[in-house]
C-alpha cells in the first residue's frame, strides 16, 4: 500500500485439522503481524494458509492502556515494549498464577456456549496478570464474541472455509462463531480449551508489543518473503507455547483436570505442517515447551534457531 489512510485487510485461519474438510483449501489471508502496523489488524490461530495481506508501516497506532507515569519514584505505568528477543515479558523467572477455572457446562447453544468462553478468557486474564505485572506491561482487557460481523475493526470478517476462530488485534476481541467452532470440535472441550488458550496468546503478544516489534521487521509488501514466513511461525509457535502455559497454570484445579489439560495440549500437534505455522511436530514441540517449562522464557521463540521454527 502507498496511502498512510488504506487499510489493510489481514485474516488467518484457524489451525486445519486432518479430519475437517473445512480447512482443506488454501485460505487467502493476511496475517496478525498487520495488526501490529494498524488499527484493522487481527490475528487468528492456523495452519497452512496464503499470506496475502499488505503491511502498512506506520508507527504508533497502537496505544497502551494504563494513566501517566507517576512521579518521584513509583513505579511507571505498564507501557507495551516493542521488543522481540529481549522482551520484559520474556524474562527469567516470570511465571503465570496459578488459577483455578471454574467453568459452566459446555452446550451447543450459542448464548451458553459464550458464557463458557467469557468464563475461561476470565480466568486466563487472572493467570496471566501477574506475569504482565512482573514484566510492567498493560493487561489490556480481551472480550469475545461468538457472532460474526461483516465488518470489525479488522475489516472484513474471513469466511467459513479461512477460519475457526480468530483475534482481532484492532478491537482486543476473540471472534469464535459458535457454528464454526461447533463444527471443528463439536463439545470436545480439549479443542475449544486449546484454541482459546491459542487465541488469548496472541492477544498477550498484542499487549507485551510483540506483534509491533514483530511487524517492524516485516520486509515484504505480502508478509510472504522466507524471511516474514519465519517471523510469523515465531509468533504462531510462540502463541501455542503462551496457550500450554496458561493450561498449566490451570491444570489439576477447578473444571480443567490434568486430564484434560493434557488432552488440549495434545490438540496443538494435530494441526497439518505448515509454511507459515510451522510442521506439526514444532507445533506441539512449543506447546510442551510451555507446558512443562511453567515461565514465560520458555516461549521465547525469537531466541530459538530457525530449526526449531520450522
Amino acid at each position: 500500500m502507498t496511502g498512510t489512510d488504506e487499510v489493510p485487510r489481514p485474516f488467518a485461519p484457524a489451525p486445519p485439522r486432518p479430519e475437517s474438510p473445512r480447512n482443506t483449501g488454501t485460505a487467502v489471508v493476511g496475517l496478525l503481524i498487520v495488526a501490529a502496523l494498524t488499527t484493522t489488524g487481527m490475528a487468528m490461530a492456523g495452519g497452512p494458509r496464503k499470506i496475502d495481506g499488505q503491511a502498512l508501516p506506520a508507527s504508533g497506532v497502537y496505544t497502551s492502556e494504563g494513566a501517566k507515569a507517576p512521579a518521584g519514584n513509583a513505579k511507571p505505568a505498564p507501557k507495551e515494549v516493542r521488543e522481540l528477543e529481549t522482551n520484559p515479558l520474556l524474562a527469567e523467572g516470570i511465571a503465570l498464577g496459578a488459577v483455578t477455572c471454574r467453568l459452566p457446562a459446555i452446550s451447543r447453544e450459542p448464548a451458553k456456549l459464550e458464557t463458557y468462553y467469557k468464563t475461561f478468557v476470565s480466568c486466563l486474564a487472572e493467570s496471566w496478570k501477574p506475569a504482565l505485572d512482573q514484566a510492567n506491561e498493560p493487561a489490556l482487557t480481551a472480550t469475545v464474541q461468538v457472532t460474526l460481523p461483516e465488518t470489525s475493526a479488522c475489516g472484513k470478517a474471513p469466511s467459513e472455509n479461512e477460519a475457526v476462530a480468530y483475534y482481532c488485534g484492532g478491537d482486543t476481541t476473540i471472534y469464535a462463531p459458535t457454528q464454526w467452532m461447533l463444527g471443528d470440535a463439536g463439545l470436545e472441550r480439549s479443542r475449544h480449551l486449546a484454541t482459546m488458550a491459542h487465541e488469548y496468546g496472541h492477544h498477550i503478544q498484542r499487549s507485551s508489543g510483540i506483534l509491533s516489534a514483530a511487524a517492524e521487521k516485516m520486509s515484504s509488501p505480502g508478509e510472504d518473503s522466507p524471511a516474514d514466513k519465519e517471523l510469523v511461525r515465531r509468533i504462531e509457535l510462540q502463541a501455542n507455547c503462551f496457550g500450554a502455559l496458561a493450561l498449566a497454570a490451570a491444570a489439576g484445579r477447578g473444571s480443567i483436570s490434568k486430564s484434560l489439560a493434557n488432552a488440549a495440549l495434545d490438540d496443538y500437534g494435530r494441526a497439518d505442517d505448515s509454511d507459515t505455522h510451522g510442521s506439526r511436530r514444532n507445533q506441539l514441540k512449543w506447546a510442551k515447551a510451555g507446558f512443562s517449562g511453567k515461565t514465560t522464557s520458555a516461549c521465547n521463540t525469537w531466541a530459538a534457531p530457525a530449526s526449531d521454527v520450522k
